[in-house]
């Protein structure tokens, strides 16, 4: 009888072999230097989240934008957000936030890249991430030049949509080593999950049970349980999940607040703390792979990710999604030399 396929094996599967081990943490022992790139909506809500709740991880913040006065405006406000009466013993000294230049971002421990060319107005058609790619990648190649000609060896987290070709496309100009790149894109769709299970009982085993995996967007695999895999319930609370955003773009709003805490500030400050979160990792080889979502943490060893045995139905989405984004990161090569 066949042995279920484990999540390690999926490279393998789709014909990659062998895969690139995750054994670096570049993390420092202590707290950690974040610098922030570009402070919009996403950026600045994830600046508050850090600074309110990363007190015993972060030991300063970093910001820069290209507007000088919006990077102003923030480190007198952010830094006016404050307890009362702070004690360092009990975490209630946030860390301080503070202005840097462009030649400073690698100067630091963590690297978030929330930069981009512009996101679709409200009532676009189509995968609003996808629409994306293409300008954000040339951003994406700049800041990866700098981080190579810097000799970085910190953590570098993509906060940008599409979050996970993205960080192939950092790899790819930085010559970092895959372990020191992570996509900040899966907690949200986590979260649009729960919020989904809670308020249906069909998928209420998603909330013990579940897994999510994949892309943030398109490609999104959802597991209403490893243990009790239905598939058609699975793929419908895939479908209502990846739809989410577009259920707040009809009322007029873009959906950043949920994304800029569940993916990128809770998700960040698990992944200095070491603590299980969503996010994307390298699985693939030295040549081929791609980022893919998991759960996974961070430890002195390197990441470690969750490789639980698959149901076969579950298996056969994640290899087409795991696929899907080795092609995409072809293409982009191909596009990127020509």
């Amino acid at each position: 009888m066949r042995s279920p396929m484990k999540l390690s094996a999926l490279p393998a599967a789709c014909g990659i072999d062998p895969s690139v081990p995750l054994s670096g943490c570049p993390l420092p022992a202590g707290k950690a230097r974040v610098n922030i790139l570009a402070l919009g909506d996403v950026g600045t809500t994830m600046l508050i989240g850090l600074r309110l709740l990363g007190a015993d991880v972060i030991s300063s913040i970093g910001i820069c934008d290209i507007i000088p006065e919006n990077v102003q405006r923030l480190e007198l406000e952010i830094n006016q957000i404050r307890y009362p009466f702070p004690d360092e013993a009990a975490g209630t000294v946030l860390p301080p936030v503070e202005t840097i230049s462009e030649d400073d971002l690698f100067a630091g421990d963590v690297f978030l890249f929330c930069a981009s060319k512009g996101v679709p107005q409200i009532g676009f058609q189509g995968d609003v991430r996808m629409a994306q790619l293409d300008a954000n990648r040339d951003l994406v190649n700049y800041y990866a030049a700098l981080a190579k000609a810097a000799d970085y060896k910190g953590l570098v987290g993509i906060v940008s949509d599409p979050v996970d070709p993205l960080c192939a496309a950092f790899l790819d100009a930085s010559g970092l080593e895959p372990w020191q790149i992570q996509g900040y894109g899966l907690g949200v769709m986590n979260a649009r999950a729960c919020y989904y299970a809670e308020r249906d009982e069909r998928f209420r085993q998603y909330r013990t049970e579940g897994r999510a995996f994949g892309p943030h967007g398109q490609g999104l695999v959802l597991a209403n349980s490893l243990t009790d895999y239905d598939d058609a319930l699975s793929r419908e609370l895939t479908g209502l999940t990846v739809a989410a955003n577009t259920k707040v773009r009809e009322l007029g709003y873009k959906p950043y607040l949920a994304p800029a805490l569940s993916s990128a500030a809770l998700s960040v400050l698990l992944t200095l703390r070491g603590e299980w979160h969503y996010g994307s990792v390298y699985l693939g080889g030295s040549e081929e792979g791609a980022y893919f979502g998991v759960k996974n943490r961070l430890t002195p060893d390197g990441i470690v990710f969750e490789d639980p045995e698959l149901p076969d139905a579950l298996a056969t989405r994640l290899r087409e999604s795991y696929q899907s984004l080795v092609e995409l990161r072809t293409a982009s090569r191909r596009e990127g030399s020509a």
